[in-house]
């Protein structure tokens, strides 16, 4: 009413209180029943979906220790519409409240058990459901993610899939080292030589019962624990090392939320999954690996593996011929270097497909950024025994790396790459991010398949 904010309180008293409306600023008003507590937005005209998801997410930690809130959505959805409110205040308050406990003798969960949402509108419902649905898989991901290294080997990776993945419709197919050698993976079985747990190649596919009206594939670097194998890493570069699946992770969550949402394109995931370990087998730097599709790779470094096994899963994917391929991976130091831990670095061989992945990078609120693929960088990974190297000089790691990746990517495929070294862990909490596995991708992919046009 005339005279009052939403919260029904006098504007002249929220001055007093300090409180101004900013994004994300947090404001408890005491009362003899329930408190109120305010969350600002920011200006009316500026807000976006992942304003929203921000503020939410801060609301969630605001009422976290309650064991119920109600949350007035009326200004967010006069805004942003009944359906896209709903939605981000879903995800950001879910995925803001995320909590990994699995490993504590003593955990301490939030009690909040009941969130009721007023002012919704007509198109809640829809919104409340494809948020859950979207959240329950970044989750999944954000749990695989955070799993110790030594628990969490190729093995358990393919049995979560197949458990995840089924349960949503989805087939799941598991290829044990006997088929991978026939399939001729060579990059997997390399990588895999230092380890004591046999590698896996895991196939997912989503293909909905009415028409499909187009086919993308999706790649994922499934690299379970990485020690850097021969060329090993420091103590401190090995501390996160349990995240190198991370791209695994995003891949498969999402063509999770794609099948629970029955979306009318064909999904299909594919993941080289191993981990990368110093045993008496170890592969060598000077070793010389052929890949799926009969190139050859010179080793030179031995924790430039995720490459190597993205190599073959790409080409398995090209077979099939699918309409785009984008593959996730934490791929490369060099990118964190140049874009921090928020962005992710995007490249590719088609401005169309680049342009969709960074439309839905946008509306999700998953930053990324374009990067080159320089031809004249190609001479970098030039080999005197194989058709190229692993590695290039030292600079611009990044692109060189997505230079590589391109060799194995079928002829007139479009083709996207995302390097999500720096985004896909985190140190704290940041928004609807939490410390420690972000599950950063899977909503970018949801988002990206449901509003994929042939490029």
């Amino acid at each position: 009413s005339e005279g009052l904010d939403a919260s029904g309180l006098e504007p002249a008293r929220l001055k007093l209180a300090g409180f101004e409306g900013r994004s994300e600023q947090v404001t408890v008003w005491p009362g003899e029943g329930p408190a109120t507590v305010l969350i600002g937005l920011g200006e009316r005209q500026a807000l976006t979906a992942q304003g929203l998801r921000r503020a939410a997410a801060a609301f969630g930690r605001a009422v976290r220790r309650h064991e119920g809130a109600a949350l007035h959505l009326g200004p967010a959805v006069e805004v942003l519409g009944d359906k896209v409110a709903t939605q981000a205040v879903i995800e950001g308050m879910t995925l803001g409240l995320y909590e990994f406990l699995a490993h504590k003798s003593k955990p301490s969960p939030s009690p909040l058990s009941s969130v009721w949402l007023l002012g919704a509108g007509q198109g809640g419902a829809e919104g409340l459901e494809r948020g859950h649905i979207v959240s329950e898989s970044v989750l999944w991901a954000r749990d695989l993610v955070n799993e110790p290294g030594g628990k969490l080997s190729p093995r358990a990776l393919a049995d979560a899939a197949k458990a995840f993945g089924e349960a949503a419709g989805v087939t799941v197919k598991v290829r044990t080292r006997k088929e991978i050698k026939a399939m001729g993976l060579g990059g997997l079985l390399g990588v895999n030589r230092g380890s004591a747990n046999p590698p896996r190649f895991i196939e997912l596919r989503w293909r909905p019962s009415g028409e499909v009206r187009a086919s993308v594939a999706l790649v994922g670097k499934g690299i379970t624990f990485d020690s850097g194998g021969l060329s090993i890493k420091t103590g401190t570069g090995m501390m996160t090392m349990k995240s190198d699946m991370a791209g695994a992770a995003a891949v498969m969550a999402a063509v999770a939320a794609v099948a629970r949402l029955k979306l009318p394109v064909e999904v299909r995931v594919y993941v080289s999954a191993t981990d990368n370990m110093t045993g008496p087998d170890a592969m060598r730097p000077g070793d010389v690996l052929q890949l799926r599709n009969g190139k050859t790779i010179e080793v030179l470094n031995t924790d430039a593996e995720g490459r190597l096994v993205l190599a073959d899963a790409l080409s398995v994917a090209s077979e099939n011929k699918p309409d785009a391929i984008i593959d996730l991976a934490t791929l490369t130091g060099a990118c964190r270097a140049a874009l921090g831990a928020k962005i992710a670095g995007v490249m590719g061989n088609n401005e169309g497909w680049l342009s969709q992945v960074e439309a839905a990078a946008g509306r999700v609120g998953e930053p990324v950024w374009r990067l080159p693929l320089p031809p004249e960088y190609r001479k970098q990974i030039e080999s005197n025994v194989a058709d190229m190297k692993n590695i290039g000089s030292g600079e611009g790691g990044a692109l060189v790396a997505g230079l590589i990746l391109q060799e194995f990517v079928g002829e007139g495929i479009p083709w996207a790459h995302l390097d999500i070294a720096g985004p896909a862990f985190v140190d704290g909490e940041d928004g609807e991010y939490t410390k420690g596995a972000t599950g950063f991708g899977t909503r970018l992919l949801v988002d990206l398949v449901e509003q994929f046009a042939k490029p």
